[in-house]
């Protein structure tokens, strides 16, 4: 009980700035035209290589063209997505199949206009560890239209297919709201 009640508490930041957070997001996503995009989460197998691919997924034919999107992570490259990832994703016509992990380097990352990551520990190890303008990193479950328990998105590496269903299936929502973002022209009405 304690421990659901601390929980609940140190969650409350997130939950209270998520409309904020996410409007602040979609603006930036709005006045953009063209660039790159990279996701990264902590080993590049599981979640930040299925938003890369969604994503791509996702915009439209037109966009897709004047926009880059890769993906990375924090450790040991050269390494294949789990198979249950594989499986989930397959079932949401994203291909993983041929991914291997990259892992991020200085030289990387500085060319990237958005970069989202799976929580606020790796969007300040972006900045610390890479030199990455925070203004340049989001935390992609602040993107997630519904309402948010936090902002993190949960590792499901070495957890069953249902976990990873569900953390895909919040990661869709997010890649959509920048899809949505992307595929509209920055001059266009909103």
């Amino acid at each position: 009980m304690l421990r659901s009640i601390a929980r609940s508490i140190r969650y409350t930041p997130d939950r209270m700035f998520h409309r904020r957070r996410g409007q602040r997001a979609r603006d930036v996503l709005s006045s953009m035209s063209g660039g790159r995009v990279l996701f990264v989460c902590h080993g590049n197998i599981c979640r930040s290589p299925y938003g890369e691919h969604a994503l791509r997924r996702d915009l439209s034919t037109a966009t897709e063209k004047c926009w880059s999107v890769e993906s990375a992570g924090f450790v040991k490259p050269d390494r294949p997505s789990p198979v249950e990832a594989r499986a989930v994703a397959a079932r949401r016509d994203v291909d993983l199949e041929a991914h291997r992990s990259r892992t991020m380097t200085t030289e990387l990352v500085s060319g990237f206009d958005l970069i989202y990551v799976m929580s606020s520990a790796q969007a300040r190890s972006m900045c610390e560890l890479f030199g990455v303008r925070p203004e340049s990193v989001w935390v992609l479950g602040d993107l997630d239209p519904g309402p948010i328990s936090k902002r993190t998105i949960r590792d499901p590496v070495e957890q069953p297919e249902a976990v990873f269903e569900e953390v895909y299936d919040r990661i869709d929502r997010c890649v959509r709201v920048i899809a949505q973002g992307l595929n509209v022209p920055a001059t266009a009405p909103r």
